[in-house]
């Protein structure tokens, strides 16, 4: 364990200098990490989604369902299960009808058994085209909390270990991953999902669980305030203050923003379900397996995104620089975030009337997560000056989200941090 856990802190401190030749030998990947299906609270056949995502342009898909892998009989009852019910007609029309496979019981009520993902995966995976990960959401809870985080490439389901505080379940399930992870000798990682999601984990939380190294800064659920609320900080900030007192007071390694769907209602586009393709990773990297994936994704060798997509993007220890694949008529503001070594590290806990401190983020100042510099337009670079603690990139457009989880949301994009050298060397 010991062994894992260094070899991830020296990737995570490692500077990321993306050359002309190692663009030449990798791509962009573009992905989902949060999906469900009718194997757990989604509304819609896992088949049908994976020729969703397929046929919208993207090259892999995870299917995290609650506590459970598409790895045992399942059946669905498609009178009574209201989303198998919507969904029932559009795959049986879709579908050979020997590949949909049905039961009579009751009272005169189908069921229909849910495909393994062992059963069609072969229908859609090719090499270097489109790629399916086993993964799971592995939901468990502290209190009243709601503590949920995804584990990719797993082997094995994951059983959630509970604990005696977020920190602990947190830690708890993340280990196990590991431990899966270094006996199997198989590549995996996790993340942290949604911290706002019925404000269940705190920033000061968060940045003490030291092997955490993703969290989701967008998911494109309607019910986890990505922007935040009174109580509670947008996900960008709860970035800027866990990367703050990881790297200045914790020396712990960073933490990476992901972007994801947490896709569950695929027959309707509102606002007020959690509809498809709403976030997405780009990960570059030379191949399309879950080996070439997850190492550049833990190096930090991708951006997250809502729809800003980057023509070209480069970072080093004394650089960021990106170009942004421009559309017509929508505008490009970049700003390069950071903390610098001089922050007034101040903090206190928000009260109720009685004074008593509450189990929601502190309040910090303005030097946490600062504006370092602001670029307009396609083209946007920014050079280290050795006093940051951290830089990263968010791109903001003009374009409205098609598909936003919340008013007024607009399409946009995050790179991620870097940590300055001495001499920006």
């Amino acid at each position: 364990m010991q062994n894992l856990r260094s070899l991830l802190l020296a990737l995570a401190l490692t500077s990321l200098v993306f050359t002309a030749a190692a663009a030449d030998s990798t791509r962009w990947w573009r992905g989902n990490l949060h999906t469900h299906s009718l194997w757990s609270d989604g509304d819609d056949f896992p088949e049908m989604i994976a020729e969703l995502y397929q046929t919208n342009g993207y090259h892999f898909l995870a299917f995290t369902e609650h506590n459970t892998l598409q790895t045992s009989n399942k059946w669905v009852n498609v009178e009574t299960h209201k989303g198998a019910k919507q969904a029932f007609p559009k795959y049986s029309a879709r579908w050979p009808k020997a590949w949909v496979e049905s039961r009579t019981v009751g009272d005169n009520q189908t069921e229909v058994r849910l495909k393994l993902l062992s059963e069609y995966r072969g229908k859609f995976e090719q090499s270097d085209r489109f790629l399916i990960l086993q993964s799971q959401e592995v939901t468990d809870r502290w209190k009243t909390a709601p503590i949920h985080m995804n584990a990719h490439n797993l082997r094995e389901a994951i059983k959630p270990l509970g604990g005696d505080s977020v920190v602990a379940v947190l830690s708890n399930n993340i280990a196990s991953m590991l431990e899966q992870r270094q006996r199997t000798g198989q590549p995996m990682f996790t993340h942290i999902n949604h911290p706002n999601f019925v404000l269940a984990i705190t920033p000061e939380e968060l940045m003490q669980v030291r092997d955490a190294r993703f969290f989701e800064v967008f998911n494109g659920h309607p019910g986890v305030f990505n922007n935040g609320t009174n109580r509670t900080p947008s996900m960008d900030r709860l970035w800027d203050i866990i990367l703050t007192r990881r790297l200045a007071e914790l020396k712990f390694p960073l933490v990476y923003g992901l972007g994801t769907d947490d896709g569950h209602n695929y027959h309707t586009n509102t606002i007020g379900k959690s509809n498809p393709l709403r976030g997405w990773v780009w990960v570059r990297a030379a191949k399309l397996t879950p080996e070439s994936l997850i190492a550049a994704i833990e190096a930090g060798d991708f951006y997250s995104s809502s729809g800003v997509k980057l023509r070209e993007l480069r970072q080093s220890a004394s650089e960021i620089s990106l170009e942004i694949e421009a559309e017509p008529g929508v505008t490009y503001t970049t700003q390069f975030i950071g903390t610098r070594k001089n922050y007034d590290p101040k903090n206190e806990p928000q009260r109720n009337a009685a004074g008593e401190a509450l189990r929601v983020a502190h309040t910090y100042s303005k030097d946490i997560g600062a504006v370092l510099a602001e670029v307009k337009g396609p083209k946007a670079s920014y050079r280290t000056k050795s006093d940051e603690i951290y830089v990263r990139a968010k791109i903001i457009s003009s374009k409205p989200h098609p598909n936003p989880s919340q008013r007024g949301d607009v399409e946009t994009a995050w790179t991620q941090p870097v940590v300055p050298r001495v001499g920006g060397k």
